[in-house]
């Protein structure tokens, strides 16, 4: 990662709470948790742009 940026995110106390047993689970941070969904996500949106 070349630059980072710092931003507050709001989310439902559930899905915070999902989100930082997933992570625990995997042995990563909450926030690397939360990136690596996201690296995870944008690898589908180009394989979206081209379904018919």
């Amino acid at each position: 990662m070349d630059h980072e940026v710092r931003i507050t995110l709001r989310l439902p106390a559930d899905l915070h709470a999902w989100l930082v047993a997933e992570a625990k689970r995997a042995r990563r941070s909450l926030n690397s948790e939360i990136l690596q969904r996201l690296e995870a996500g944008r690898g589908n949106i180009s394989a979206d742009n081209e379904s018919p």
